[in-house]
């Protein structure tokens, strides 16, 4: 048996190496078609399940309140004329300074949920809490329902605001799940977290022009 040349041997290498390094391709949950690394995704409300959609499927559910999934928007918006007093957020009893909030169908309230280690964690809201904030607050009217969040960062000296899609909030949760280290989270979550409100900043429009996308 003629043993292979050894050319052949650094091409079967490279092909080799090449395989392993190929990102994995993502795929449409509902009809398997290659997707970019920027594309629409569907949200299960009672679940609370993302999944990755082409363009095509996500438009079958744009709109549409009767169905499985609900279709997320694309667009942020930076809320600078956002209204909340330290004594009002101190009511909502919330253990760290990140929290997003946004209208449950299927619960028929407003949720609130805050990132941790463990994943995304509800937390009690008062309808008492939420309606002060909506009262000086207009634009609270205006989420969509269980697509779209209000996002707070106060951690430290931050205090900003942001109307979100709801992906974004669950884009913010797997950092730190990811990054956490120990029992105050390391300067690496801390590096990303910062990181992601940067990139959310510059991607985001500003108050006053229209979210919905």
């Amino acid at each position: 048996m003629n043993p292979i040349p050894p050319t052949a041997q650094s091409s079967f290498g490279l092909l080799r190496d090449f395989v392993r390094k190929r990102a994995p391709v993502e795929r449409c949950e509902l009809c398997s078609a290659e997707l970019g690394p920027e594309h629409t995704h569907l949200v299960e409300p009672r679940s609370r399940k993302l999944l990755c959609a082409c363009d095509p499927c996500a438009i079958l559910f744009d709109g549409r309140q009767d169905s499985k999934y609900r279709r997320v928007p694309r667009s942020s918006q930076f809320l600078s004329d956002f209204r909340l007093t330290d004594e009002q957020w101190e009511s909502l009893h919330l253990p760290i300074g990140l929290a997003f909030f946004y209208h449950s169908t299927p619960a028929e309230r407003v949720i609130a949920m805050y990132p941790s280690p463990a994943g995304a964690t509800e937390s009690l809201l008062t309808l008492e809490a939420w309606t002060d904030l909506v009262e000086v607050n207009p634009i609270l009217h205006e989420l969509q329902p269980d697509v779209e969040a209000l996002l707070v960062n106060r951690v430290g000296d931050a205090k900003v605001y942001y109307r979100v899609p709801i992906d974004e909030c669950y884009k913010l949760v797997g950092l730190i799940r990811t990054h956490w280290r120990g029992l105050s989270g390391g300067t690496e979550v801390w590096d990303a977290i910062g990181g992601f409100f940067v990139s959310l900043k510059q991607r985001s429009i500003p108050s006053g022009e229209d979210a919905r996308a």
